[in-house]
């Protein structure tokens, strides 16, 4: 693997940021996720020197705000929807309710429009992710056509190598 550089973290060293997995989302899902993300913000929000230091639980609240409206509209099962109902709900109204306090806190500790920014940045790489995706399979596809062409070609080719060589033959049998 190459090295990136160093990154710290509350004094913590790790190397390349897409190969930390925080300890927070380690083994959580939905609304526990979120709720340690909030918790771990809230008990760092005025020691942190920079918005770096508490990313980490902003992406694990994140991540788990997308799992709780994952198991709400996600699974489009029948079966079981009606007793998850409740709790879906008010996993999603309470995940709410934290980023929200989070967005104030951040807003409070940073600067107006933090978390806007945050929100904006996620976005734009939310879709530049979706595109690269798209383009990786228009390649995978270009690719894969390629392919065919040069086997259908390759067999053209042979066959009229085929049809060659068999003239040929015919011709001095015959002949």
């Amino acid at each position: 693997m190459q090295n990136i550089g160093v990154i710290k973290l509350n004094g913590n060293q790790r190397e390349r940021e897409d190969d930390y997995v925080d300890p927070i989302s380690t083994g959580l899902a939905g609304i526990a996720l979120v709720q340690k993300s909030v918790d771990f913000i809230k008990s760092n929000i005025q020691t942190a020197n920079d918005i770096r230091d508490i990313a980490g639980a902003i992406d694990g609240m994140f991540l788990g705000e997308k799992q709780i409206q994952k198991d709400r509209f996600g699974n489009k099962s029948i079966i079981g929807q009606t007793k998850d109902a409740a709790s879906t709900v008010i996993d999603a109204k309470l995940a709410k309710e934290q980023m929200d306090e989070m967005r104030q806190l951040v807003d409070h500790r940073f600067g107006h429009g933090t978390w806007q920014e945050i929100i904006n940045e996620r976005a734009k790489r939310i879709q530049e992710e979706k595109e690269a995706e798209k383009e990786r399979a228009r390649i995978a596809r270009q690719k894969r056509q390629e392919t065919i062409d040069n086997f259908q070609t390759a067999g053209i080719v042979a066959a009229i190598i085929g049809v060659v060589i068999l003239t040929i033959l015919v011709y001095f049998k015959l002949g």
